[in-house]
């Protein structure tokens, strides 16, 4: 199912300020080159996230699910002087093309970056999150919020993208088992008395959980 109409993402893409000339390389190679290429969060909603990331002014973000480096370059953008923003990617060549840009954003000293199964780094982190977004497998969401949510300050915010699943969710009969996770996942987000949310209807959807 198509929820946003081709149309109004270029009109939208139209009237967001546009990429720096890195983001426009991680996009324009993503796009060229990778099989997986509709993962990226691509302009639109990486002006969301960088722009969410500056109203936070985070010290401290956590990033599941790095891909090529795109959308942690959008929220590396919001970090206050001296933060920093955790980033964990399993796949070892989508870390490799990622760190290769974040070397060319001269974001080294902001960016760290872990390779490997995110549900065994993110306990070794021993942080206290301003931001997390989680992007990565999802039939782990739920797994990884609840991994997160403990370490998230009060008054911060969890992102979760994919929350429409390509207007799988939408279905009378869920089918996919990634629809069923993520449906799964939003219905376990909405019971939780610890944050207030919204979901926000941007490309195939955003959960913007505030800790309270």
């Amino acid at each position: 199912m198509e929820l946003v109409n081709h149309t109004v993402e270029a009109y939208a893409k139209r009237f967001s300020s546009p990429l720096d000339a890195v983001l426009q390389q991680v996009e324009d190679f993503t796009l060229q080159n990778h099989p997986h290429a509709h993962m990226l969060s691509g302009h639109v909603q990486g002006k969301v996230l960088e722009m969410i990331s500056s109203m936070i002014a985070p010290q401290r973000i956590l990033e599941i699910g790095t891909f090529t480096g795109f959308s942690a370059l959008c929220l590396a953008k919001g970090l206050q002087a001296g933060g920093q923003l955790h980033t964990i990617e399993l796949r070892e060549e989508d870390a490799a093309t990622a760190r290769k840009y974040f070397s060319q954003a001269n974001v080294n000293d902001k960016v760290i970056l872990h390779i490997g199964d995110a549900r065994q780094i993110i306990p070794t982190l021993h942080e206290a999150w301003d931001l997390v977004f989680i992007d990565a497998d999802k039939v782990s969401y739920i797994d990884y919020y609840e991994l997160t949510l403990p370490a998230v300050k009060k008054g911060g915010f969890i992102l979760a993208d994919n929350v429409l699943f390509h207007g799988e969710v939408l279905q009378t009969e869920i089918k996919g088992k990634n629809a069923k996770a993520i449906q799964a996942f939003n219905e376990h987000v909405e019971k939780d008395n610890r944050v207030e949310k919204v979901l926000l209807t941007v490309r195939d959807g955003l959960l913007l959980i505030k800790k309270i």
